[in-house]
């Protein structure tokens, strides 16, 4: 099998390229690298001892786009990571978002349908619930008008998804993420935002080591028992592996019907002071941080009931907040040494 993965140079992406690969899949990513660097394919294959296929392309070039796959026949499965993400900024340019997260993906879903490549994993977001009414947030919560065009995106992406899946052969698996965070074992690869980082965690780690001068917290007066936004955390390790369980059902053909969604979470909620403490604890390393004002787009509570993920999917989170925060460390440390 090989399986084409859109944005597999980005930080979830090349975590699921690594899972791919130790797993015997054969990869071939595409990428812009407008958030990446083209040597996460060398990293990658010191990892695994297989260098991924890569080409240079934006989904946004259909023409580009439809070449590379019939270059490329032998594709049997996708793997839909390639998106801007970042909830604020989305805020800010709302076109950007919708040129880029929702035109690249009709590009995709067209040339891929087209040529019968019927495999689909789709990288979407928990921002589809919005602020949910009740928590902890299963599949079958409702989903409410998006907080952000980021978020917007996200349940675009998903109707296209269930539109198509009713007039093609398309097979598809959503998979709703929390909040991916943590880094490889080898500190490899990592979460790499180019410029400020809209994730807590770089921020974070980039404080601590003198990258940054404060680290800002975004609001301390929601309701929640600190007064600062709850989230679920999840090792970017475990998030790639619940790639790799989803290609195989797809390839396998247990999935229950066309589009399938699960959420992949921890289940635990932890807050933005929580997060801090826990990186104090787990590396003994001090961070000077404020507290700012609220950040427009941000929920105020969000983790998962992963029971679907964990009973249906056979998948589990495996990995805790002090693992995420020591991996996070660790890859931000060996970066400062490179």
């Amino acid at each position: 099998m090989k399986v084409l993965v859109t944005g597999g140079t980005g930080y979830i992406g090349s975590h699921t390229v690594v899972e791919l690969q130790n797993s015997g899949y054969e990869t071939i990513i595409v990428d812009n690298l407008s958030n990446s660097t083209a040597d996460v394919t060398d990293r990658i294959e010191k990892i695994t001892g297989k260098r991924p296929g890569f080409v240079k392309l934006d989904l946004c070039d259909a023409q580009g786009l439809g070449n590379f796959l019939d270059a490329n026949p032998e594709i049997d499965s996708v793997i839909h990571f390639a998106a801007f993400k970042a909830v604020g900024e989305s805020v800010q340019d709302p076109l950007m978002y919708y040129r880029n997260n929702v035109s690249g993906m009709i590009n995709l879903l067209k040339e891929v349908s087209e040529r019968n490549i019927n495999n689909f994993v789709y990288s979407s977001s928990c921002t589809v619930y919005g602020e949910a009414d009740m928590l902890p947030v299963s599949e079958n919560s409702p989903i409410k008008k998006a907080e952000s065009p980021y978020g917007f995106t996200k349940q675009i992406g998903e109707q296209m998804l269930y539109d198509l899946s009713k007039v093609s052969g398309l097979q598809t698996i959503v998979l709703r993420y929390f909040n991916p965070t943590g880094a490889h074992d080898s500190s490899l690869i990592g979460e790499l935002p180019m410029g400020i980082p809209n994730n807590l965690v770089p921020y974070i780690t980039q404080t601590a080591i003198g990258k940054r001068e404060i680290l800002t917290v975004n609001g301390n007066d929601y309701d929640t028992p600190d007064g600062t936004n709850i989230r679920d955390y999840i090792h970017v390790v475990d998030l790639a592996k619940a790639h790799v369980t989803s290609i195989k059902r797809l390839s396998e053909k247990k999935n229950a019907s066309n589009i399938e969604v699960f959420n992949l979470g921890t289940g635990n909620g932890n807050s933005v002071l929580e997060v801090i403490n826990t990186f104090e604890e787990s590396t003994g390393v001090k961070l000077n941080y404020r507290i700012g004002p609220r950040r427009e787009g941000d929920v105020v509570s969000i983790y998962s009931d992963t029971k679907k993920a964990n009973d249906v999917l056979g998948w589990k989170a495996e990995r805790d907040l002090r693992d995420m925060m020591k991996t996070s460390w660790s890859w931000e440390k060996a970066l400062s040494e490179n």
